[in-house]
């Protein structure tokens, strides 16, 4: 029977904290695209453009290659111990950034910033299905994403306000790494894997979050393997790891390479193109508080299977139009006004990815949603390498129209894959419905 008391709110905090941490790392992921294109950063460590490529792109092999064992871990032994390494951890290499002294030592920081990342929102989307009610699961994993993609829209505008203000580049890796370990041991304070295990969690609240879930009790059986077998004959999976990494593809322009292009072609100066990126990115904020809803509201109307895949298909073809629009008018400000048009149908499908994947995965959701994720993170490692050797192939007039092309044709892929998803399909049914 439903406890009479009041449901006390440790849900909401867990979620703040979720929230703040997925700020923290997209600050901490987004800010070296902006320190390797300013002038302190150019005169202290002169590199050419295949080094920053490589050093860019250094992040997301890493991300990408240890999302599944990181998913695993996870699921393995829990959230609460592994996200707080994670963030201490990669914190320590976003400040050790500030003591780099060439080529080698960036790539080095930002691929052990990379691999310590990558275990963070495949647990995260896991901790979701324990503490977000089952009907607004949209909502809760909307707001995680909302909290990553503020920090990558502050992180342009707030990186390049502190190079300038301590005339020098160094000082944004040692702030941001300092913040993070504080933001580490805050999370260790107030996060627990399950809600009957939470010391300040009543029953009234545990009765709300248990509602079409059984006895929702904590997990004891212990993760074996990862199913290998089982992720390569999925239709599912591989259509969401497909939709991801051509999504990625599109996406990583915005963060990556627009900032070059305001400059190279548009002419536009460092602080004046930060403000510029800053504000194309805020349109993608708005995405995710509207996406969260939306997913949520097709699914009560029209089932999971539509509710899911309306979001993420219509959205990236959207998306794709407004690049070819961006790239025909030469005002900055307008340019800057498409491209974040095109962020906000970017974005609005990223809580129904998220939503899908909490849906088929099980109690094996982080490996799960660490195995598309690793695909898509695949996509953004590779775009700065396409992106500068399609310019480098039929680039003559050094407008940049190709790169963005191929961006806008990786949306038109990553919008026919989402069509092929089916969150009604769980990737192993025997294990769908379980708490977790």
């Amino acid at each position: 029977m439903p406890s009479p008391e009041r449901p006390t709110s440790v849900r909401h905090q867990i979620l703040a904290t979720a929230t703040l941490v997925a700020f923290l790392m997209y600050l901490d992921r987004i800010c070296l695209a902006e320190i390797i294109k300013s002038d302190s950063f150019q005169q202290s460590i002169p590199l050419d453009q295949g080094q920053k490529d490589l050093i860019k792109g250094s992040f997301f092999w890493a991300y990408a290659l240890a999302q599944v064992p990181a998913g695993w871990l996870s699921d393995r032994f829990g959230a609460r111990m592994l996200i707080s390494l994670y963030i201490a951890i990669w914190s320590v290499f976003t400040l050790a950034t500030g003591f780099c002294t060439g080529f080698l030592s960036l790539m080095l920081v930002r691929f052990g910033c990379g691999l310590a990342e990558a275990g963070y929102y495949p647990a995260s989307s896991a901790l979701m299905t324990r503490w977000a009610h089952l009907q607004n699961r949209g909502v809760a994993s909307s707001a995680v994403a909302w909290g990553g993609r503020v920090g990558g829209t502050v992180a342009p505008m707030l990186t390049i306000y502190v190079i300038v203000s301590a005339g020098d580049w160094r000082w944004a890796g040692w702030l941001y790494g300092g913040v993070g370990i504080f933001v580490a041991l805050i999370y260790w304070r107030v996060y627990r894997e399950h809600p009957r295990q939470h010391p300040r969690c009543n029953a009234a609240e545990v009765d709300l979050l248990a509602e079409g879930r059984g006895a929702f009790l904590p997990e004891t059986r212990p993760i074996s393997g990862f199913p290998w077998r089982t992720v390569w004959n999925n239709k599912n999976l591989w259509m969401s790891s497909a939709m991801q990494f051509f999504t990625n593809v599109g996406w990583a322009f915005l963060v990556l390479s627009f900032g070059d292009y305001l400059k190279n072609v548009l002419h536009v100066d460092d602080k004046t193109g930060g403000t510029m990126v800053t504000v194309a990115l805020a349109f993608g904020v708005a995405a995710l508080l509207v996406g969260g809803w939306t997913t949520d509201h097709l699914t009560r109307r029209h089932g999971k299977r539509l509710g899911r895949i309306l979001p993420m298909s219509v959205s990236k073809f959207i998306a794709a139009g407004l690049y070819f629009v961006a790239i025909s008018t030469t005002s900055p400000w307008l340019a800057t006004f498409w491209f974040g048009l095109a962020t906000f149908f970017a974005d609005i499908g990223l809580p129904a990815v998220w939503t899908t994947m909490q849906d088929i995965s099980g109690r094996q959701q982080a490996q799960f949603f660490g195995w598309c994720n690793m695909w898509g993170n695949f996509g953004a490692a590779l775009m700065p390498i396409l992106f500068t050797w399609v310019l480098t192939a039929f680039d003559t007039n050094h407008d940049y129209h190709e790169g963005v092309w191929l961006c806008a044709g990786a949306f038109v892929l990553a919008g026919f894959f989402a069509m092929g998803l089916n969150a009604e399909k769980p990737v192993m049914p025997e294990h769908h419905g379980l708490p977790s």
